[in-house]
């Protein structure tokens, strides 16, 4: 029974700084977006900055609290809030004058709103108590945006007191994010992120907020971001059997994305998209008499009856053609922008130095690394100058970062207590390590850059809003992170909110020169490229696990481009530009794929440290 966005996408959670206070400045325009809360030193500092903005009392929530994290994440929560309706309070009381954010407020609106029809009826009326009535309906329909924010389920370190003891679980960062959350005044969502964590779903059932109240209204919201339906379905009844209800699943593209990328088993967008639209009437059937059952036994009160589960996709997204095909075709119930809003100062945290490479970045900056020290692949961007200090490093002979923040730190292959393998004291004991094998030179080589590429993202992924705000970054460490998507590469201009928000709904367009293919053509080649690698990696001394694991993985990709050829036609009639180069690219990947593997002798692979892509 959740009221019904305003806008048709959102923009989602980027890095640890990038929107993480995105709904101060776009809420009051009714747009929803996602707050990284994970790194509770980085809110700590911009709820300083924003009381000394707002005119606010600013009180330190010291680290020897022994809840300091989730405090310092509920007071911020809190301010975001405050400040959110403060700046739709005065946006609602302007007058209706050209230029005026009152105005704006209905212009971002997608052109069939019914508010931006009713706008535009006002503005051709008189002067004249009819406008008047008018303009106070008008005022009475403003809603701000979503202030939801999000938690990678794998950042659940638990934590020690000063003197080694470790804290008890309730204190790992992970639960203390969500307490956060949950004890804070919001009524929104938690999108939880990079799989299950049955540690955090348990947590979530003992705070009262996430269950319905007597209208069947709940006033914190369960989002989870899936790869697949089977995600949904297992992590929904999961959460379903604790009577918590899951108000959205939010599908991402496993590659053509930012951040981190959690590639399926080569099970490309389209086909589960169509799995979702084909099943998820029954999925939410289900899901819904398990949740009531287990809410009614326990003496709660039931979900509303129009309870209903909400799917959105995002991942590559970047033409209005390609966000209606997935709303109309699809029937998802709203689309997410990411990475194009790293080119929106009103919207996203983008230092400036940063901003300008992103304007002339090229297509190959943007690439897949093995830079998170979580061991998932990360994309990363060339020019940065964390990659830049990274490699300074190395030239120094002092690979690794020196690691103060610790949000990371899950390695405990030489230590008792984690530490994080981009820190430089696990690299330089992993060299020592490898050293000891006497490998070939080439060998070695290929596994000591598999160490040293780790970066601490702790430190570069929220410096950029920290040197935006003119604030010193911690430790005075300015090198910079940053994740965007491949998509961004043909997004080039700095623009304003407005801007972008009309290349969304179709009034003008941002793309720049470069040859876009179709998203799920980008994905494709994305999933190709990164078997390919992954297969040259492995090919000479590949196991026999490996061998089926990637032998699934093409037929999953050739199965998916059998489902683009025979979708051709329906993209054609949606007016999708250049089938023709669509059904060429089908071809190619096919091709490719084909060849991937020839017969060849399967011995005992040595795994020689650094990582490894494939599962087992």
């Amino acid at each position: 029974m959740a009221a019904t966005p305003l806008h048709t996408f959102h923009i989602p959670v980027m890095g640890l700084g990038y929107t993480i206070d995105t709904p101060v400045k776009v809420a009051h325009f009714g747009i929803s977006s996602v707050i990284s809360i994970i790194e509770d030193e980085l809110v700590e500092r911009m709820r300083e900055f924003h009381c000394r903005t707002a005119g606010e009392p600013y009180t330190e929530i010291p680290l020897k609290e022994i809840d300091h994290r989730a405090q310092r994440i509920s007071a911020y929560l809190d301010l975001v809030q405050r400040i959110v309706v403060r700046n739709t309070e005065r946006l609602r009381a302007e007058a209706f004058t050209e230029g005026s954010d009152i105005e704006k407020y209905f212009l971002l609106l997608a052109g069939g709103h019914p508010l931006r029809k009713k706008f535009g009826a006002m503005k051709a009326m008189a002067e004249g108590e009819d406008r008047r009535q008018a303009q106070e309906e008008l005022r009475a329909a403003i809603v701000p945006g979503a202030i939801d924010v999000n938690i990678m389920a794998k950042i659940d370190r638990e934590v020690h007191a000063k003197d080694g003891t470790k804290l008890p679980v309730e204190y790992a960062e992970g639960m203390a994010a969500l307490r956060g959350f949950a004890l804070s005044a919001l009524d929104s969502s938690i999108v939880i992120s990079a799989g299950y964590n049955p540690r955090i779903y348990s947590y979530i059932a003992t705070f009262p907020d996430f269950f319905p109240d007597a209208e069947g209204a709940i006033r914190k919201k369960v989002v989870l971001k899936v790869s697949d339906l089977r995600s949904a379905l297992i992590q929904g009844k999961i959460l379903a059997k604790k009577g918590i209800w899951v108000s959205e699943f939010r599908i991402e593209s496993g590659l053509n994305c930012g951040g981190h990328a959690f590639a399926t088993d080569g099970v490309l967008m389209g086909p589960i998209l169509e799995e979702f639209k084909a099943k998820r009437a029954g999925v939410a059937d289900e899901l819904f008499a398990m949740c009531n059952q287990v809410l009614v036994e326990g003496g709660r009160h039931p979900l509303h009856a129009s309870s209903t589960i909400r799917v959105t996709v995002q991942g590559g997204i970047g033409t209005v053609k390609e966000d209606e095909f997935l709303r109309h075709h699809y029937g998802v119930d709203g689309t997410g922008w990411g990475s194009p809003f790293l080119l929106v100062p009103e919207a996203t945290n983008v230092d400036e130095k940063t901003l300008q490479q992103i304007t002339v970045a090229k297509k190959e900056d943007y690439y897949m690394s093995w830079a998170s020290p979580l061991g998932i692949p990360f994309h990363n961007f060339r020019p940065s100058t964390s990659e830049e200090q990274r490699k300074a490093r190395i030239a120094k002979d002092r690979p690794g970062s020196p690691c103060y923040k610790k949000f990371l730190s899950t390695d405990t292959e030489f230590t008792e207590i984690p530490i994080c393998t981009s820190s430089r004291q696990y690299q330089d004991l992993k060299l020592k390590q490898l050293k000891e094998q006497n490998l070939d030179p080439v060998s070695y080589a290929m596994a000591a850059a598999r160490i040293t590429e780790k970066d601490c993202l702790c430190e570069g992924l929220g410096a950029s809003v920290l040197l935006k705000d003119r604030m010193t970054p911690a430790h005075r460490i300015e090198a910079v992170a940053i994740c965007p998507g491949p998509n961004l590469a043909y997004f080039s201009k700095i623009a304003s909110l407005k801007s972008m928000v009309d290349h969304i709904y179709g009034r003008i367009s941002l793309l720049n020169e470069n040859d876009r293919a179709h998203m799920f053509i980008n994905e494709m080649k994305l999933y190709v490229d990164y078997l390919k690698r992954e297969f040259e990696q492995v090919k000479h001394d590949i196991t026999e696990k490996q061998r089926r694991y990637i032998e699934t993985f093409k037929d999953n990709m050739l199965n998916g481009i059998k489902y683009y050829e025979d979708l051709v036609p329906t993209l054609r009639q949606r007016g999708l530009a250049n089938m023709e180069g669509f059904a060429a690219d089908l071809k190619k990947h096919a091709r490719e794929l084909r060849a991937l593997i020839a017969p060849m002798p399967v011995p005992v692979r040595v795994r020689v440290g650094g990582g490894d892509a494939f599962p087992g």
